[in-house]
């Protein structure tokens, strides 16, 4: 009897496990994104700011927001026509003109304790072999970056922090959600222990009896 007893513990035990686990929350990632515009539509740039090199009459974007990948990233917002961007900034010899348009993001997507800024469009006026990394840089600084030279920081903000993860459902404190087992699942574990040691203590009694 002990040896039916402890299969069937075991299973019960793996069942409760495989229903109570479920998936781990998914991470997302609070950092600043580089858009590429064509037309009237955003893309997500394929290079980073400091190796694409734009020509004059490019439409350029930048937004910070929390998102788990480039599919799901948040475009930037605002005034995105070159006419009206660098309406007042006129052409010059030897010199390009890149409409940027930076978006702070939404108060839900800030680093706690820090409120995002208006965003900005603004034309950058830079020599012709001159990176978006060096025209934002002329419109937008202090600029901060990594180690890693990935920009984490436009126009000083935020103040820290640099592409960190957080929940996806953006609540501060809630960075660990779905990392341990549930309240419902260590409750299951218990109701199978139970079970499984009164099933051997009945089997121990008939055998003895």
């Amino acid at each position: 009897m002990r040896r039916r007893v402890l299969p069937l513990l075991l299973a019960s035990l793996f069942l409760c496990l495989w229903a109570g686990a479920g998936p781990a929350q998914a991470a997302g990632y609070r950092y600043w994104s580089f858009w590429e515009r064509g037309g009237d539509a955003w893309t997500y740039a394929t290079v980073g700011p400091s190796t694409a090199v734009p020509s004059d009459g490019d439409v350029q974007g930048f937004r910070f927001a929390v998102s788990q990948d480039s599919k799901d990233a948040a475009q930037p917002r605002g005034g995105a026509v070159f006419g009206v961007v660098c309406a007042r900034t006129p052409a010059q010899d030897g010199r390009k003109r890149v409409a940027l348009v930076i978006d702070f993001g939404t108060s839900a997507d800030a680093p706690a304790g820090e409120s995002p800024p208006a965003t900005r469009s603004v034309c950058a006026r830079v020599g012709l072999d001159a990176t978006t990394a060096d025209a934002l840089a002329s419109v937008a600084k202090p600029l901060r970056y990594n180690s890693g030279a990935l920009l984490c920081a436009v126009g000083g903000y935020p103040r820290t922090g640099c592409g960190e993860a957080v929940g996806t459902d953006k609540s501060a404190g809630d960075t660990d959600s779905g990392s341990g087992p549930s309240v419902g699942l260590l409750a299951g574990i218990a109701v199978v222990v139970v079970l499984g040691a009164a099933a051997v203590w009945q089997a121990r009694r008939r055998r003895h009896a």
